[in-house]
């Protein structure tokens, strides 16, 4: 395996915030070549007894590609190295180049595209920059830590001419593009209402005390754009989710997917109202965020209700779509229609593509059809990632101002509240800066 040189890395590391500008790079992914050459960022997030971060799941895709070649591995924690080597092994795939520092991909022109599976407050950072390298992006959801920086990221794409493609898979289901069409055919009638919610038995993670920082991890490089704090095993490996700072809570973790998906069948664009209720009711622990939330979005023409209860054993996920002649209702069997009509079609779970590789797919053929300015839109496009998650960060603002929020969709701003607005972006902290123009 190959040898991760810490020396090297500490001489380095250290980028200068000018030397990320734009326009000291060429457009690397302009004209690839045969194979898709990636770098995969963020390949971790484990804890005790969890089957791997999503990061770590992403390299079973992109490596059964013969036209995609793994070229680069980076993790501010060396030691996910060896594992993602093995994956590569067992894929008959080379060893990939091992780095701790995100930014030194940027340099490296061989590399036409990254996948960008970082803790949330880290998916703008790391998109818009790659974006600015003239790299494609594959961007895990939700897609930005704050709803500002989702814009960034959006303008990113588009004046960079780079495909982005957000991980929510729906995206790319035939079985969900079905129930798309059935409801817009006009057989459920008039749709005032949908509901979506999860249900699980995630684990109580007490209270832990500050500590030292982990051999082999790049603390600093970790927190980024976050505020500077001491390390803290409850704010680190997938537990970053339950934190403010980090993670957007169950509702970005989750709610993304579910939001997504109604959006797309309903046709929905942004919400004009939102209204959240919850809390911990259930852990006493570090967590900051609710382990019990409700939010219902008002749109023009009908509401929707999202749902999380994280204590709850047995309930699962699942959403319904409420309609005058009848209700479509997701599970894990798929979809199908009750009470009152016989759907011509269902759909299969099976069909749905979410530990498939149809939208990793999807991504790549995106980047061998686009050229220079002619961009291919990827199934989950940023700019449809954006407006999916920006729900979950107005859900989480609804929830920790107290009150309910006007949105309004052409200035993304909320109507009348300063407290609410502040919480759309955040302090970044130096040079981990969000840049006010891409």
């Amino acid at each position: 395996m190959t040898r991760f040189d810490r020396r090297r890395f500490l001489k380095t590391s250290v980028v200068s915030a000018a030397s990320l500008s734009a326009l000291s790079y060429s457009r690397a992914a302009d004209a690839p070549n045969d194979k898709v050459v990636l770098a995969m960022i963020g390949i971790g997030s484990t804890v005790p007894g969890s089957v791997g971060g999503r990061g770590r799941q992403l390299i079973r895709p992109f490596s059964s590609f013969k036209d995609v070649d793994i070229a680069c591995l980076c993790d501010v924690d060396e030691s996910f190295f060896p594992f993602a080597q093995k994956l590569l092994a067992a894929a008959q795939r080379r060893e990939a180049r091992l780095e701790k520092d995100l930014r030194r991909i940027w340099e490296d022109k061989s590399i036409d595209a990254v996948v960008v599976a970082t803790p949330d407050h880290w998916h703008a950072l790391a998109t818009i920059w790659a974006c600015q390298a003239g790299k494609h992006v594959y961007v895990e959801k939700p897609a930005s830590h704050n709803l500002n920086e989702g814009r960034r990221m959006v303008e990113a794409a588009r004046k960079y001419s780079r495909v982005v493609q957000l991980g929510t898979q729906s995206r790319s289901s035939a079985s969900l593009a079905r129930a798309a069409e059935f409801v817009r055919s006009g057989k459920l009638g008039k749709i005032p209402h949908a509901r979506a919610w999860t249900g699980g038995s995630r684990p109580n993670i007490g209270r832990q005390k500050d500590s030292e920082v982990p051999a082999g991890v790049d603390y600093n490089l970790w927190l980024g754009p976050a505020p500077d704090r001491a390390f803290n095993s409850n704010r680190f490996h997938y537990r970053w989710h339950w934190m403010w700072d980090y993670g957007t809570g169950e509702l970005g973790n989750n709610g993304i997917h579910a939001l997504d998906r109604l959006r797309w069948i309903l046709n929905l664009d942004a919400p004009t109202r939102i209204v959240a209720a919850g809390g911990k009711f259930f852990y006493d622990d570090d967590q900051e965020t609710p382990d019990t939330m409700t939010v219902t979005y008002e749109f023009p023409m009908c509401s929707v209700t999202w749902e999380h209860r994280v204590w709850s054993r047995g309930t699962g996920d699942g959403a319904a779509v409420y309609g005058e002649n009848g209700t479509l209702m997701f599970d894990r069997e798929g979809w199908h229609v009750t009470q009152g009509i016989e759907a011509s079609d269902k759909g299969d779970a099976k069909e749905q593509g979410v530990e498939g590789t149809i939208h990793q797919r999807n991504f790549i053929d995106c980047i061998k059809k686009s050229s220079g300015t002619n961009v291919s839109r990827p199934n989950a496009d940023i700019e449809e990632g954006h407006k999916s998650t920006s729900m979950c960060h107005l859900g989480n603002i609804a929830f920790r101002t107290g009150r309910a929020l006007r949105f309004d969709a052409q200035t993304e701003t909320c109507l009348a509240d300063p407290e609410a607005n502040e919480l759309l972006g955040r302090s970044y902290r130096k040079p981990f800066v969000l840049p006010a123009k891409v």
